[in-house]
Formats: structure tokens, C-alpha cells, sequence
């Protein structure tokens, strides 16, 4: 609400709170302009894997899946290879109900843009940040590479060949 009387910009972490739709709503609906801004403008963070094929997207999915069951259990560990993340998934009593309580948008390039603009549509918001959190550094920049490709952003890579800082941080 600070964001909304202050008349400043809002983001808000979809990947951590899937419910913040209404709180976005609630942003425009409190915002008052100001030398900053002189209308509402709502980002939302989602978490997103996309591979080339939805099968790969979800294998890749099971690392965060892992990590996140472990964490809401009170266990924090590094980010497990898929391998490891489907086996315990698989010990799990029903692994496709785990109550992760985050939102992530999983699948092919063209399904991950779909899901974007849906969870873009739902919170009004004019910018997305992408979040995508696999075991394996390449599978990140290919998924970054792949949803960039759909939103037909073309090639982001600096002259220089470096690494975007948007996927050193991911």
C-alpha cells in the first residue's frame, strides 16, 4: 500500500505468492500519482522453465520441486540435479500434489509464453521478470534463450559474448 499512496511502481514476487492478484488490484485501485509516476505500474516475478519439449521442461521442474518440498519442510539444500529431485519425488506419497505453494510456469516455448501472458493478464502488469531455477546453468540460459525466442525479443547476448547480468543472477 506504501507503493500506492507514494505513487510508486509496484512489483510483486508471483514465485514466492501465487495469491497477489487481488494485492495488485488493490495497488491501482489505492494509487495516487506523483512527481514519479502519474499512473499505476505493476511487474510481476514469476518462476518459469521452458525446455524444448514440455516432457524436458517438467524433468527440469523436479530439481525446484525438490527444493521447495524441502524448504517448506524446514530444510534448505542446494538445488538437486533431476535425477536425484525425480527419485524423491517418486518416494513421495502423491509427488504431483506436493504442496509447493508457488506458482511456476513449466512447458514448451510457446506454453510458457501462454502462461506468462496469463499470470501478466491476471496482475495488470505491464513488465514480467522471469525466474528460472534448474540444477544446470546451460538449462537456465537455454530456457532464458527459448522464452526470449517466443516473445520474439531476438538474440539479448552483449557484443562482447558476456552473459547478461538478468542470467548471471538467475
Amino acid at each position: 500500500m506504501w507503493a500506492a499512496e507514494l505513487g510508486l511502481p509496484y512489483a510483486f514476487a508471483d514465485f514466492i505468492n501465487p495469491a497477489g492478484a487481488e494485492i495488485a488490484a488493490l495497488y491501482r485501485d489505492r494509487f495516487t500519482p506523483s512527481s514519479e509516476l502519474a499512473e499505476p505500474r505493476v511487474m510481476v516475478a514469476v518462476s518459469a522453465i521452458s525446455a524444448d519439449t514440455s516432457e524436458e521442461a517438467e524433468r527440469l521442474a523436479s530439481s525446484m520441486r525438490m527444493a521447495i518440498t524441502l524448504l517448506r519442510a524446514g530444510s534448505s539444500i542446494a538445488i538437486p540435479t533431476p535425477e536425484t529431485a525425480l527419485e524423491f519425488l517418486a518416494a513421495q506419497p502423491s509427488p504431483q500434489s506436493l504442496p509447493v505453494g508457488r506458482r511456476a510456469v513449466v512447458g514448451d516455448a510457446r506454453s510458457v509464453r501462454s502462461g506468462l501472458e496469463d499470470v501478466a493478464r491476471a496482475y495488470g502488469a505491464e513488465e514480467v521478470m522471469v525466474v528460472t531455477v534448474t540444477h544446470d546453468h546451460a538449462a537456465r540460459l537455454h530456457s532464458y534463450d527459448l522464452i526470449a525466442q517466443a516473445f520474439e525479443l531476438g538474440d539479448r547476448t552483449p557484443a562482447s559474448g558476456a552473459t547478461p547480468m538478468a542470467t548471471q543472477a538467475a
